[in-house]
């Protein structure tokens, strides 16, 4: 107990100090997570909204196979990476085995099923409530995909936020991909099971602290969206009444 005390008590001293290191690493993590949220949720948004509106064969076995995908293991995910960019791999010639872009390959590579799934729920929902009054005014189905996913851009938001707790929370993929080197690829999550092994318990509870207290705000950030988008929805229906 007196153990986990102190270690407790030197990991709120890293944070509160600002110690170098420990802001290296949770710096690394949030310009990693951002810039694959950046491309998997730009393509997710696309693709889930275009999937919401359009009908052809073979779509419902696409949206089992997009479920699907949504299961797959993180380390699976980046061992697949890994090979396309070893040096015999078919990308072998971008260099970026063990670096900052072949850890964000593996991010976007998680994160865009979640995102497209999500959309893909979110404007089909939007669809079956909205879709005929847009179709009766001459929507055709890539406008109408446009339209209901800006009608929906507040859940869609709460989408993106997601998408950036699954991928800052990630371990798998970015150990196999990035090679947890110090002061180039070490990220939270990967600091954190390196330092627990080694026994440097106060660095791994600090990152842990920082880790907790990203997802947290994420949550609430999602919790708050929600509630104010209900509270907006609710307004605007007594106004309507109230017109009515």
């Amino acid at each position: 107990m007196n153990s986990f005390a102190e270690s407790f008590e030197r990991a709120l001293s890293l944070i509160l100090g600002a110690d170098p290191m420990l802001l290296s690493i949770v710096g690394r993590s949030l310009a990693v997570s951002a810039s694959a949220c950046a491309i998997g949720c730009e393509l997710g948004l696309v693709l889930g909204a275009w999937l919401g509106v359009a009908r052809f064969r073979g779509r419902g076995t696409l949206i089992t196979l997009l479920n699907t995908s949504l299961a797959i293991p993180s380390v699976v995910v980046g061992l697949v990476v890994y090979l396309l960019l070893s040096r015999s791999g078919p990308l072998g010639f971008l260099g970026w085995l063990f670096s900052f872009p072949a850890m964000v390959v593996a991010q976007a590579l998680l994160v865009l099923p979640v995102c497209t799934a999500l959309t893909r729920q979110v404007v089909e929902d939007a669809e079956r409530a909205n879709g005929e009054q847009l179709q009766s005014l001459g929507a055709g189905g890539l406008l109408r995909s446009l339209l209901l996913a800006f009608d929906e851009r507040y859940a869609l938001l709460t989408v993106l936020l997601a998408c950036f707790g699954r991928a800052i929370s990630e371990v798998g993929a970015v150990m196999i991909v990035g090679g947890n080197i110090d002061g180039f690829t070490r990220v939270m999550t990967t600091a954190i099971a390196l330092e627990t092994s080694k026994g440097d318990l106060p660095l791994a509870l600090a990152l842990g602290i920082v880790l907790l207290g990203v997802v947290l705000a994420l949550n609430a950030l999602i919790a708050g969206v929600a509630r104010w988008r209900g509270a907006r929805t609710e307004r605007l229906g007594v106004l309507q009444g109230a017109a009515g």
